[in-house]
């Protein structure tokens, strides 16, 4: 079964590479993988199913070509680093970008969840140096919303037409709107400071759960003021 799924996983990739997604049907998947119709839905639950599993892996293959990169001592430059490597990959593998952050309400799409992963690290480290001007969700929806944006946006673009320093432009006003390493703001100041402590705060054994959610819920209310 699973040399099936592979194969499976295979012809759908390729297919979806080629003509995107209305390239890919049951029919096109079965004669490509040279299996039968209901071994796709046991495998796979439905076409939807399918292309998830398929933008999963493509995006869980892509991590693993790149050379593991070690956090620096700078956890903004880590998500420019990031953010990055977000728009390569959509550039690189715009089809199977666009089945990972098909807009569901309500819903994060499966295939994207990794991703959000990734980014959640990266805001994290920031709040715990207390350089997030934020809270760490409305920071990761900003740099979520931004980042997938601008991908769609430059996929959208004739390749030859495609003007990359509008990465770099959102990538950074981004980054001035959720941290303090801009001149405006020298010092992080107490919003900054409830931040990095609420970041901290499931680190500490020396308050009950209650005594945490009270805190939690203070600190929110200064990291948002």
């Amino acid at each position: 079964m699973d040399a099936a799924r592979d194969r499976i996983l295979a012809a759908t990739t390729k297919l979806l590479a080629e003509g995107g997604r209305e390239a890919v049907s049951t029919r096109a998947v079965s004669a490509a993988a040279g299996v039968q119709a209901p071994t796709i839905y046991r495998l796979f639950g439905d076409k939807q199913g399918l292309l998830d599993a398929v933008a999963a892996e493509g995006f869980a293959t892509y991590l693993d070509s790149k050379t593991a990169r070690e956090p620096t001592g700078d956890p903004v430059d880590d998500l420019r680093a990031g953010w990055d490597l977000h728009i390569e990959f959509g550039l690189a593998n715009p089809a199977l970008y666009l089945v990972m952050y098909e807009p569901r309400p309500g819903a994060v799409p499966p295939a994207a969840l990794a991703g959000i992963e990734i980014l959640a690290g990266h805001i994290r480290r920031i709040a715990e140096a207390g350089r997030l001007r934020v809270t760490e969700e409305r920071a990761m929806h900003l740099v979520h919303a931004a980042g997938s944006g601008t991908t769609v946006a430059l996929i959208a673009m004739p390749p030859d037409q495609r003007d990359l320093g509008l990465s770099t432009l959102a990538r950074e006003a981004v980054i001035a709107a959720i941290t303090t390493d801009t001149p405006a703001t020298p010092t992080p100041g107490p919003a900054a400071a409830a931040t990095a402590l609420r970041a901290h705060l499931p680190e500490t054994e020396a308050l009950t759960e209650g005594e945490k959610t009270l805190l939690n819920e203070w600190l929110t209310r200064l990291a948002t003021q």
